[in-house]
């Protein structure tokens, strides 16, 4: 069965893309769940409208999110911590920390997108990245001082 995708499916094709499938395969998850259209002369015509209509979507919000990224690029936060023994942190500072930070500065940032592969548990100077949008990825500056 020929169907036109409506969303990029992995192992498959992206938006827009005609491509042939086993039947069952179209009828029983493609169709139902919206990624698919079976591949008509009107279904046709339908998806290059809403690829039009896609693209200029996606490109709003990419701009919308570089004009966030110029604002997140000049921020730094400077965090004040108990410290021990050879100047380990007590705690650690987390996504959350860093989102009530920047919720402080009237930044508002899902403490999901905030791109901190572990706690920070020492002093000094961190970059962490910010992720507002999959090809925009601002970094901001993190110090950690002691308290």
């Amino acid at each position: 069965m020929e169907i036109i995708l409506r969303a990029d499916v992995q192992h498959l094709g992206k938006v827009g893309d005609v491509v042939k499938v086993k039947d069952g395969y179209a009828r029983n998850y493609l169709l139902p769940k919206g990624l698919a259209y079976p591949a008509t002369e009107g279904n046709k015509k339908k998806i290059a409208y809403e690829g039009e209509r896609l693209v200029k979507q996606q490109a709003a919000e990419k701009s919308a999110a570089e004009g966030e990224a110029t604002r997140l690029a000049d921020v730094h936060l400077t965090f004040e911590a108990k410290v021990g023994e050879e100047n380990k942190l007590y705690g650690s500072i987390t996504a959350s920390d860093i989102q009530r930070k920047l919720e402080e500065l009237g930044i508002h940032v899902d403490k999901r997108k905030i791109d901190l592969a572990e706690p920070i548990r020492e002093l000094g100077d961190f970059h962490v990245g910010i992720k507002i949008h999959p090809e925009v990825r601002p970094e901001v500056r993190v110090t950690v001082v002691k308290e």
